[in-house]
């Protein structure tokens, strides 16, 4: 049980620490100044919406996401939220596969070399269906997450008050909303993929509390570590390049390393929502659909990057909302059933 609640929590880690959060550009756009009550909130949030989806998924034993739609929503909003769903993915998927590309321009590799790359090891990764996509998450996700979190710790260490919170004056709360509904889509997507696997609710507890307090650790190190910067993010597309300035180049360049991987991890994400989606209806294994879906997507990646995440993050988040409502009133609805 232990185990497979660890699996299961590194996956969804993996769909939530995406190039966004791992670059910081995703956690500075929504919390920053006066976020540590936020930052609470949101773990808060993020482990009631995770135990309430893989529940669902675990009870109707899902393959894909509709049927914890149709729970949570009933058939008339979740065809609505299906097709925002499909949108979701699809574009972010598309902007992690331009991603990828632009990243391993830094080594010297054409742009259009370093797009082809990324989109043979996603469609590699679906040779071996979600096994692969589990095994994934279970390998690179806990090296993302110690590179990251021995960054963040070393920086604090060398930086005078990074820690101190004025719990008086935390204004931006609401934003633990936003930030939560945002991540909502992928994770319902990924999660339902997968409640056909999940064998008993011990892995439901520890996967759900596990993610949640790893998630809102970490962003609250992020976010505290990116206060110090305020004056310099400005100057970095990535900020978590801004933390870095007082490292040997060599640490640069791990850390570009960590953000591609970090990139694959969303595009396989988004991959393994979609593809899931549509295998009751295609009947065409995991990496044939995954192929298909990378060509749809390849004739898009030209579109701009930091951009595209701009804009559509935002929208999505608030268009959530309500779905993140559906999810935390359901236990209050269900609780006879």
């Amino acid at each position: 049980m232990v185990k497979a609640g660890f699996k299961w929590m590194f996956l969804i880690l993996g769909t939530m620490i995406g190039a966004g959060y791992a670059s910081g550009r995703e956690l500075w756009q929504f919390f920053g100044q006066e976020s540590a009550l936020a930052i609470i909130l949101f773990t808060t949030l993020i482990i009631i919406s995770t135990l309430v989806v893989m529940t669902i998924s675990y009870n109707h034993k899902t393959i894909h996401y509709m049927p914890a739609l149709e729970a949570l929503l009933g058939k008339r909003f979740s065809g609505l939220y299906d097709g925002m769903i499909i949108l979701y993915l699809f574009s972010t998927t598309v902007i992690m596969l331009a991603g990828g590309g632009a990243s391993l321009v830094v080594i010297g590799l054409p742009n259009w070399l370093g797009i082809s790359f990324i989109s043979t090891c996603l469609i590699l990764l679906f040779i071996w269906g979600n096994k692969g996509m589990v095994s994934m998450s279970t390998v690179v996700i806990p090296i993302l997450i110690v590179l990251l979190v021995g960054v963040l710790v070393k920086f604090i260490q060398t930086t005078e008050n990074v820690m101190a919170v004025n719990w008086l004056r935390q204004s931006n709360w609401p934003s633990a909303f936003t930030f939560t509904a945002l991540n909502i889509l992928p994770l319902v997507a990924v999660i339902s993929a997968v409640g056909r696997d999940i064998k008993g609710k011990g892995e439901i507890w520890i996967a759900s509390i596990g993610s949640g307090l790893i998630l809102g650790a970490i962003s609250f190190l992020y976010n505290q570590s990116l206060l110090k910067i305020t004056h310099e993010i400005i100057l970095y597309e990535i900020p978590l390049f801004g933390l870095l300035k007082a490292y040997p180049h060599a640490m640069t360049i791990i850390m570009s390393a960590l953000l591609w991987f970090a990139i694959y991890t969303t595009a396989a994400s988004g991959i393994f929502g979609l593809v899931t989606r549509f295998r009751h209806v295609l009947r065409l294994p995991l990496w044939c659909l995954s192929l298909i879906a990378v060509i749809l997507m390849l004739p898009l990646t030209t579109l701009g990057f930091s951009k595209l995440i701009g804009i559509l993050y935002p929208i999505y988040g608030f268009l959530n909302l309500y779905l993140l409502a559906a999810i935390l009133i359901y236990p209050i609805m269900h609780r006879f059933d």
